[in-house]
Order: C-alpha cells, then sequence, then structure tokens
C-alpha cells in the first residue's frame, strides 16, 4: 500500500546496504519517484536492486557524488523534492589502512552535494522551494567511546576515533553549517550498527556467517566485549523515510534498535543458530564456536556505542519493530537462502552488473 503524496526522492549511495534497503522500501511502500546516485565502489551492488530494478519509479545513475557537474544536471533533469544523501566510505579498518578515499568521499563529497542543493534550491520557487529538504545520513561513531554506562543522545559531544567516524562528524558539522549559514532546510540522523540482509561480507556478522560456512576462523578484536547497538536495516529504512517527510528542520534524529551486545555474544549467537540450521557442517568442524579465535584489538576501538532514540519515538512516533534475537535469525536465514548472491561478491563478478542508467 503506498503511503505519502508523491514526491521525487534523490537517494545517494543507494546501490550500497542502507541505501539499497532504503530504495526497496520506496519503491515498495510509497508513490514516489527514486534517483538512486552511485559510484558503484567495492561495496556498491546493484543486484541488491534487481527486486525494483525495472520499476518505472526507480531509475539508477553512474556517478560521482563529487562530480558537481553531474549532480548539478541531475537536480535540474529530476527536480527532486527530498535529498537523502547516503553515499560514503563507511568501513573502519579500511580508514585506517587508507583514509584518502574517506575524506575525499565523506567530506568533499558531501560538500559537493550541499553546494548543489543549495544553488537548486535558489531556483525553486513556491510550494516546490518550500517543501525542498536535505536529508544527511550519518552514524553514531561521530560521538567516539560512551563507556561502560549511558547513551548517545542527540546533545552528545562529538568525539570520534577513526578516520572514518572523524570524516563522518565533519561531514555532520557541513550540513549544520550550510543550514545556519545558507538556511538549507535540512535534517541529519545518526545511527547504531546496520545489520540484515544484503550487508557486504566485509561486516562482522554477514562475515562472520559466511566463514563458519566455509570453516575458517572467526577472528575476534580484543576480548570481544566491545558494545554495540544493533538495528535491522529495514526498521532503519522507515525511520529515515519518517525523518524525511516528518523530521524538524534543522533537526538531529538518533536511531537506534535498543539492543546492545557484546560482539563475542553476537558471534556466538551467530554460531548456536547455525548449529541448529546446518546439518553438513564442514569439515572438522563439530560446533561453529570452535572457529572463535581472538586476534590483536583494532586501533582505537571504541568499548561501547549505544543510541538514545527517544526523541524520534515521541516527536515521528518510530521505534523498532525487530529485537536482535528475531532480527538474527531473519538475516542468518537471508544468508543461507541466497548464497548465490555472496558467491559474486566473493569472486567479483557482481561488478560486472550493468551500470547503464535506467531512464
Amino acid at each position: 500500500m503506498s503511503i505519502g503524496n508523491e514526491k521525487t526522492i534523490l537517494v545517494t549511495g543507494g546501490a550500497g546496504f542502507i541505501g539499497s534497503a532504503l530504495i526497496r522500501f520506496l519503491i515498495s511502500e510509497t508513490a514516489h519517484r527514486v534517483i538512486n546516485l552511485d559510484k558503484l565502489t567495492y561495496a556498491g551492488n546493484l543486484e541488491s536492486l534487481s527486486s525494483i530494478e525495472n520499476n518505472d519509479r526507480y531509475h539508477f545513475v553512474h556517478g560521482d557524488i563529487c562530480d558537481r557537474p553531474l549532480v548539478d544536471d541531475l537536480l535540474k533533469q529530476y527536480r527532486p523534492d527530498i535529498i537523502m544523501h547516503l553515499a560514503a566510505e563507511s568501513h573502519v579498518d579500511r580508514s585506517i589502512d587508507g583514509p584518502d578515499e574517506f575524506i575525499q568521499t565523506n567530506i568533499l563529497g558531501t560538500y559537493t552535494q550541499l553546494e548543489a542543493s543549495r544553488s537548486y534550491l535558489a531556483e525553486l520557487e513556491g510550494s516546490k522551494q518550500q517543501s525542498f529538504r536535505f536529508h544527511h545520513i550519518s552514524t553514531d561513531e561521530v560521538y567516539g567511546d560512551l563507556g561502560e554506562a549511558g547513551l548517545f543522545t542527540e546533545q552528545s559531544p562529538y568525539n570520534p576515533s577513526s578516520p572514518y567516524s572523524a570524516s563522518k562528524a565533519a561531514s555532520d558539522h557541513l550540513v549544520r553549517a550550510w543550514c545556519r549559514t545558507f538556511e538549507l532546510p535540512v535534517v541529519i540522523t545518526n545511527c547504531s550498527n546496520n545489520y540484515g540482509s544484503y550487508q557486504f561480507p566485509e561486516k562482522l556478522i554477514p562475515l562472520f556467517i559466511l566463514n563458519a560456512l566455509e570453516g575458517k576462523p572467526l577472528p575476534v578484536y580484543g576480548d570481544g566485549k566491545q558494545v554495540r547497538d544493533w538495528l535491522y536495516v529495514d526498521d532503519h529504512a522507515r525511520a529515515l523515510y519518517k525523518v524525511a517527510t516528518e523530521g524538524k528542520l534543522g533537526s538531529t534524529y538518533n536511531i537506534g534498535g535498543y539492543n546492545e551486545k557484546q560482539n563475542i555474544e553476537v558471534i556466538t549467537t551467530i554460531c548456536d543458530q547455525l548449529n541448529c540450521l546446518i546439518d553438513s557442517k564442514p569439515s572438522g568442524v563439530e560446533d561453529f564456536n570452535q572457529l572463535i579465535t581472538y586476534v590483536k584489538d583494532r586501533a582505537g576501538h571504541d568499548l561501547r556505542y549505544a543510541i538514545d532514540a527517544t526523541k524520534i519515538k515521541n516527536e515521528l512516533g518510530w521505534k523498532p519493530v525487530e529485537t536482535f534475537e528475531s532480527g538474527i535469525v531473519k538475516t542468518i536465514q537471508w544468508y543461507l537462502d541466497n548464497l548465490q548472491w555472496c558467491r559474486h561478491i566473493r569472486d567479483g563478478s557482481y561488478r560486472n552488473v550493468s551500470t547503464k542508467d535506467r531512464n
């Protein structure tokens, strides 16, 4: 059933994990037209959008968010009512090994989007101008290490620990500055750790599922007691839509799953579920838990993140549907049912999917 008046929404980074979940939601649950701008870096996968790619309301554009002429042309051609900016480099380990791409995409790319949006807004008139908004999607990692108690709120100070989180913190500040100085109508969201279907296998949950199925070691940083708040990606997509269409301009909303788990708890849960679901285990494996190995901790590894999502619940009526217990079962089963998608990631063939602009 469609909800809301028909709008045009430009999604940057829509071939990524969260972006593809958002687009699947927008096409399936609303009447809106969706323009997907994605550079298709290693984590961008058009196969994640195969279920909606032929829909008349969906259009894919292969391009870089740092390409200002391209962005200007897209805004002129499609005249979006909302920009939902998700395009970002997002893997902490990669940011430690090579920060440059994170600075380019997350900071300069956001700057390009803001400037293009400012010029576009100035050319709009009447209700079109009044209804336009720019939604910047960010992370709870900008807040840094929470410690053993408390929750991140929208007033928590920024204290990023990694090049990734520092680049996202910088982009958040840019968005707020463009709102205050240039009166760009913006909303910002900061989310906790996402998980669910179609997540790139470098991330903890899909990586450990696939490694376990292949009988490979499951490396745990340090003692594995780092705590994360886990948010099911489809719950996140609903929250993003709520904020983009109903959020108060100039406001920030924290989005969390209220599912705090130590990393080692997540890993043992995966192993225990696989023990129940998999009859034919890899050679030499009687219990998937035996694959768990402890390795040197990550540099600058934050101990705990946890989100207070009271504001979005009270103002917009959003709350997560999935508990971690229900979401992790759905996630594991999805990967077991979609091993071909996973194989295409592992062998690189997913990158051969056509990048033709579907207009």
